[in-house]
């Protein structure tokens, strides 16, 4: 049997069983009461059998209209639902600029994308590996859409900001070091052999980052390298002769080359937050967002 309805018909028959009362479903519709009335009786005229028992001004589902009216509820639901997806992808712009600091984004950002992609498959992300120092001016001149980075000491009235993750921080050290297999080792206790470090150039926040941390117990970090990538830092600190202070998340990427060991005392964590332009806060900067905020779950799905 082919049968002919429309959305308009569901939608009176919903605030009808709703309300039990054909004149406060007409008020809720903002339509004339016998307007409710026709559409109703077309539908039962349309599917074949009754959906109301009506007694005066009052009507109450039948059995056939108590299963009528879920299924009815849940077309409306999910009618909506595909209304307002299809109008984000309507007005989403094309693609999102998003610069990412890749030591503090190796867990947050392959969940982030994949989430992302799966919501808003038709807009493009479009990745640039930079500096923290990089990224803020992008964001200002406009030509990223949102930073993942290190929180900036102070942060321009023209953004806002969300924190994403808190990373502890950890000595890293080669496999051959003579700590190597510590299970706990303090700052005092490394405060004396050389330190890698990032380009003080490039990373000036991670400069400053790290000069906090040793001021904690009065001295100055003895920096006998400096690298431009974290990949290099890992590298010379493999090598057995230098340590460096790295974040947590840093652990799947170190293999058995390092040893990332837990500070005793612990020290201030690394903050990794989410930076845009609060004039440019578009539906897809937030999908990208929350779906940087989303944590695992154990079967490899975020939440």
């Amino acid at each position: 049997m082919v049968v002919l309805m429309e959305l308009r018909h569901l939608r009176y028959f919903v605030a009808v069983a709703e309300e039990e009362n054909v004149s406060r479903a007409a008020s809720k519709l903002h339509v004339s009461q016998p307007g409710v009335s026709r559409q109703i009786h077309d539908l039962e005229d349309e599917i074949g059998f009754s959906l109301f028992d009506r007694n005066g001004k009052s009507v109450r589902l039948t059995a056939a209209g108590k299963i009528f009216f879920g299924e009815a509820r849940e077309i409306l639901e999910r009618t909506s639902e595909a209304v307002k997806k299809a109008s984000l992808g309507r007005v989403l712009q094309a693609e999102i600029n998003v610069g990412y600091a890749a030591s503090h984004t190796i867990d947050i950002l392959p969940r982030a994308l994949g989430a992302f992609r799966d919501s808003f498959p038709g807009v493009r992300v479009t990745l640039h590996d930079l500096s923290g120092e990089e990224m803020l001016p992008l964001l200002l001149q406009k030509k990223l859409d949102i930073a993942l980075t290190v929180a900036p000491p102070k942060l321009a009235r023209e953004l806002d900001m969300k924190e994403l993750e808190r990373d502890e921080t950890c000595v890293a050290v080669g496999a051959t070091h003579p700590l190597a297999n510590s299970e706990f080792v303090s700052l005092k206790q490394m405060a004396s052999e050389p330190v890698a470090a990032l380009d003080r150039r490039e990373f000036p926040l991670y400069h400053k980052h790290l000069e906090k941390l040793f001021s904690t117990i009065g001295r100055k970090p003895r920096i006998s390298s400096e690298h431009d990538s974290v990949a290099s830092l890992m590298a010379a600190v493999a090598a057995g002769h230098e340590f460096a202070l790295l974040p947590n998340s840093l652990s799947g990427a170190a293999g058995r080359r390092l040893k990332l060991l837990t500070l005793r005392p612990a020290l201030a964590p690394w903050l990794t937050v989410a930076l845009w332009r609060k004039e440019a806060e578009t539906e897809a900067v937030k999908a990208f967002i929350a779906a940087a905020l989303a944590k695992p779950v154990k079967n490899g799905q975020t939440r």
